[in-house]
């Protein structure tokens, strides 16, 4: 087309497009300001929640409501406000300018408590309610307890908006099924009258350990058939896809399809927020997820399940970073529904709900026990020292005997610790980990130099052990990298299958193979593994963290159990030191008292969970400038400051690590019981101040750090 063309064309498509505005009946763009607009006949005032995760900003603001979203503005819907707009910017008595942000409509109000004028909603983004009363109010419990923001924890209780999720129906719900059968549950001492109690409505608060084997699943699916029967819903969080996956199954077994939403991220962002909406609108009363699970807008709430709550995926990475565990205690309390805490192992935490009284223990008895667990045995250092098989391929012949049985029957499982393990101090003698005379704390070598605490950075130049004398140090780990290949060479006919970080495998086959697995990346085995090697135990038990012998006896459950019971031949190998308290607390399979003796011994000294702590770090001066200002409780007592690792540029970085090459500073504040929440009350407001004068340098706070050495 030539340029006249073009410019003779132009008078004729100007005319067109004014002429279409002209007739248009109704205007197809909104007032971005709404100046001049009518505002809403009845309750013309909505309270909304900001997207700002900012502390001093963690409060409600007040809108004026036009009157053409009066109908669409209802309690819990997304909008979009103008925020930031000053004093001066007052125009015809509205408040204009500032940035669009996203926030929830969370009541309208007939008057505002602000006595200025307000700025309006600018649009609804949509008339579904996604945030009730009961989401508000737990999000605001989880923000007050771990010293954060609401918007934060509403960043993740409510996922991200998909369209054509909300433009579909969801299905009709169904009516209550008849409550199931016990089932296994009878091998448990109080498990029959714990579904009768949830099938009748009750609330009853257990800490389950569960009995080795694959009937967990189950188990669970038959605690939420029973909560439904009695017309009320469920949720369960698990700590991976791979047992959502299991708990998905056996639910779909127990009740059928139909009655229960599963929530993982493997579903895809628009799947998972159909499922989403679909537990919001009722229409399923069952939910099944991971982390991100236990904030689910389960209507008439009657049970809460965390499994496994000592594993580290239950730990939200993101601000405040709240846990699974307490969530769902929070859960309980304000639903006043019941409460399942499960697994194979048992965490302090765990102990300590019934040792308060809060919880009651679901237990089998010792013959169940026995009669489902696998014969466990030792390999020390004494025999590894006296083993010529061991000295020259790292390997006991006590191990190398067992796969092989093994391997006639079945596949067997070699759980090896992955790298990243590092060793604490202990006494060379007797292995009692060296400690703090101050605050207990684990001490530490850093770079072969003098030893010094870990949490308050005082020295121990004359260390010697509490419980023997001795003043000598071991710091130990066996290597394990080449296990595959010893193993492949010695086995050269059987199939080598591995699981970790890189691939995961869900599941192996039941025939004879050699499957090397990281600790939580086991498969499961069709029929059971017949045997398993737990290889490296100074590695797990030697790391420089308060949970290191918790958490290596939980690993070790967690891959037994996967083991046939000792009646169909499985036996377990622990390579470790047979006198160490976790070492015992397997061969015994008795994860419970081993939690109680922690507790016990936690409760002597001040540690967590007996009593509440919060980490404080960042650079040096910002650290302790924030701490003189902060007004802590008066039982406070600050431990630290201490200096963190630095970070090597383009290095791996964990979650809480400081930049790259800064040099960060740590402080543990610890108060006794009950100072829980005048602790994160005092860390909120001097955050709050310090964030609202702007400037300086960035201090982060995490309450109840899972890793404070």
């Amino acid at each position: 087309m030539s340029s006249e063309n073009e410019k003779s064309d132009e008078p004729e498509q100007l005319a067109l497009i004014r002429e279409t505005v002209r007739t248009a009946k109704v205007p197809r763009a909104k007032p971005r300001t709404w100046r001049g607009a009518a505002l809403a006949k009845e309750l013309p005032v909505a309270r909304v929640v900001v997207n700002k995760g900012a502390l001093h900003l963690d409060q409600f603001f007040d809108y004026a409501v036009p009157e053409e979203l009066d109908e669409a503005a209802r309690p819990g819907v997304r909008v979009r406000v103008r925020f930031g707009a000053g004093a001066h910017q007052v125009k015809n008595g509205r408040r204009e300018g500032g940035r669009l942000i996203d926030g929830f409509l969370v009541e309208r109000r007939a008057a505002s408590d602000y006595s200025g004028p307000l700025a309006a909603l600018a649009d609804v983004v949509s008339p579904e309610p996604v945030l009730g009363p009961e989401l508000l109010g737990l999000a605001r419990a989880v923000a007050d307890r771990y010293a954060g923001s609401l918007a934060d924890v509403l960043q993740l209780a409510v996922p991200p908006r998909s369209a054509r999720a909300e433009g579909r129906p969801s299905p009709e719900p169904l009516p209550p099924p008849r409550a199931p059968e016990p089932g296994s549950w009878t091998r448990y001492e109080r498990g029959t009258a714990f579904l009768d109690a949830l099938a009748r409505g009750g609330a009853p608060r257990a800490v389950w350990n569960a009995l080795p084997g694959p009937y967990w699943a189950e188990e669970i699916a038959r605690a939420v058939g029973a909560t439904l029967a009695s017309g009320r819903g469920a949720l369960v969080v698990v700590p991976d896809g791979r047992a959502a996956g299991r708990v998905d199954a056996a639910l779909t077994e127990v009740l059928g399809e139909g009655r229960h939403a599963l929530l993982t991220a493997e579903a895809g962002p628009e799947r998972r927020y159909a499922q989403w909406l679909a537990v919001r609108r009722g229409a399923v009363r069952a939910v099944v997820g991971t982390r991100a699970a236990m904030f689910a807008p389960v209507r008439d709430l009657g049970l809460v399940v965390v499994w496994d709550d000592g594993d580290g995926s239950h730990s939200e990475p993101h601000a405040p970073q709240p846990h699974a565990r307490e969530v769902l205690i929070l859960r309980a309390g304000l639903d006043r529904c019941a409460f399942l805490l499960g697994g194979t192992s048992c965490t302090v935490e765990a102990a300590q709900l019934v040792e308060s009284g809060w919880a009651k223990a679901l237990t089998a008895g010792r013959e169940q026990v026995r009669r489902a667990a696998p014969l466990i045995r030792t390999v020390g250092d004494g025999e590894l020292a006296r083993d010529e098989a061991a000295r020259a391929a790292r390997l006991p012949s006590l191990a190398w005997q067992t796969v092989r049985e093994g391997l006639k029957t079945g596949p067997v499982l070699v759980q090896v610790p992955r790298r990243g393990y590092v060793p604490k101090l202990a006494c060379e003698r007797c292995r009692t980990p060296a400690r703090c005379r101050h605050c207990a704390g684990p001490l530490e070598a850093p770079d072969q130099q003098e030893l010094r605490c870990g949490w308050c950075g005082r020295g121990a130049p004359d260390w010697h052990c509490v419980a023997c004398g001795s003043n000598r140090l071991r710091a130990r780990v066996v290597g394990a990298r080449r296990t595959a290949e010893e193993l492949g060479r010695a086995f050269p006919a059987v199939p080598v299958r591995t699981s970790g970080r890189d691939h995961v495998l869900d599941s192996v086959p039941g025939r004879p193979a050699l499957v090397v697995s990281t600790p939580g990346a086991e498969p499961v085995a069709d029929g059971g593994y017949a045997a398993a090697l737990l290889l490296d135990g100074w590695a797990m038990l030697g790391r420089p963290d308060l949970r290191a012998g918790e958490e290596a006896l939980r690993r070790w459950i967690d891959a037994a159990s996967l083991v046939r019971g000792q009646a169909e031949g499985g036996t377990v190998v622990v390579v470790a030191e047979p006198t160490l308290r976790p070492v015992q607390a397997l061969v015994r399979w008795d994860p419970v008292g081993h939690a109680q003796r922690e507790l016990a011994e936690r409760a002597e000294l001040g540690f967590p969970p007996v009593s509440r702590m919060a980490a404080v770090s960042g650079p040096p001066e910002a650290v302790e400038g924030f701490l003189a200002a902060a007004g802590l409780p008066a039982d406070a007592e600050i431990l630290g400051p201490v200096p963190l690792p630095v970070v090597r540029p383009g290095g791996p970085r964990r979650p809480g690590d400081p930049p790259p090459g800064e040099q960060w500073d740590r402080a543990l504040v610890r108060v006794p019981p009950g100072s829980g929440a005048a602790l994160a009350a005092a860390l909120k407001q001097a955050r709050a101040a310090r964030t609202a004068r702007g400037g300086g340098e960035p201090v982060r706070i995490r309450v109840d750090p899972p890793d404070i050495g």
